[in-house]
């Protein structure tokens, strides 16, 4: 019981919050009140809740908040996104944490290109490296290619100190946290120096062909049309292909036309590329994330064009 309502009871409280009935426990035993509508969802709500727990997993506050939020329409259940397991490391399992999230996952294995596509926090970048991760280490793939634009690369770029590799390491520092959390520190350089993981940006693609490699594109609504092409067709066999991005944050200059905008009405359709729409409701850090990215899109969204 104390697993169910939470430490101090914080569970409860936040399903009083969210649900329309009223929550009464008393020993072992939970009652619902209210309409037959408010007590089927606290019911639904409940028994997801249980479903978690009983796999050994426990719930945080922000996870019984998604279940309370949940999509009834949805087919994928909340338990069954926060089951699932993408990759273990010293006792942590990276999951996905919303049937979004878990979508996104399940493309990544039944197609060779997949999009991500979503604002920031939906983590689309991190659950596409553990996907990277768990296939090297599987030997699906013999490497792992992370790569994105730097879009600075022109003056402000030069003004900075070092060698080339030492003015793009900010541009990737996202991408090396992300293999720090899933390999053993000690690991990461022997297998950057080996080329099993090669973080290089986007330019580096070009004229090349990429077999039996696990390859990511971040940031990719930095891309210009010809570099979302470049990159496309620098797939070779045996490898999958998976580009993220925020549409929302374009940095390119107002000209030039970003090349994750105008994939969907190029590829949607095309067979053995999955386009995956990630939202607000997946954000997956702050709380405050996902409201702040919902008040820019409604903020965008009333601004006259």
């Amino acid at each position: 019981m104390v697993a169910v309502v939470g430490s101090g009871d914080e569970f409860l409280r936040l399903l009083e919050k969210k649900l329309a009935a009223d929550i009464h426990v008393r020993g072992n035993e939970i009652t619902l009140t209210g309409t037959p509508e408010a007590v089927r969802r606290g019911e639904e709500v409940l028994d997801q809740m249980v479903t978690v727990l009983r796999t050994g997993q426990g719930l945080k506050l922000a996870d019984v908040a998604r279940i309370a939020d949940m999509d009834e329409a949805d087919p994928i259940s909340p338990s069954t996104a926060l089951t699932s397991v993408v990759l273990s490391h010293r006792g942590h399992s990276i999951r996905p944490k919303t049937p979004n999230q878990k979508r996104y996952v399940d493309a990544i294995d039944t197609n060779t290109v997949v999009f991500g596509i979503g604002p920031a926090g939906t983590g689309k970048t991190y659950l596409a490296v553990a996907k990277a991760v768990h296939a090297l280490q599987a030997k699906q793939v013999s490497r792992i290619i992370l790569t994105r634009p730097a879009i600075e690369a022109g003056e402000r770029l030069g003004f900075l100190p070092g060698t080339l590799s030492e003015k793009i390491d900010p541009y990737l520092r996202p991408l090396y946290d992300a293999l720090h959390d899933m390999l053993d520190p000690a690991s990461v350089p022997r297998l950057l120096t080996a080329g099993t993981i090669e973080i290089a940006p986007l330019a580096y693609m070009r004229g090349r062909t990429l077999n039996d490699a696990f390859i990511i594109l971040d940031e990719a609504q930095n891309t210009s049309m010809e570099q979302m092409k470049m990159f496309l067709t620098r797939l070779g066999f045996g490898s999958t292909m998976v580009v993220t991005g925020d549409v929302t944050q374009v940095d390119l200059p107002s000209a030039m036309k970003s090349g994750l905008r105008e994939v969907p009405a190029i590829l949607e359709g095309v067979d053995d590329i999955a386009i995956c729409r990630l939202t607000n409701k997946d954000v997956v850090r702050h709380p405050l994330v996902g409201q702040i990215a919902a008040a820019y899109d409604r903020y965008e969204a009333r601004r006259p064009r």
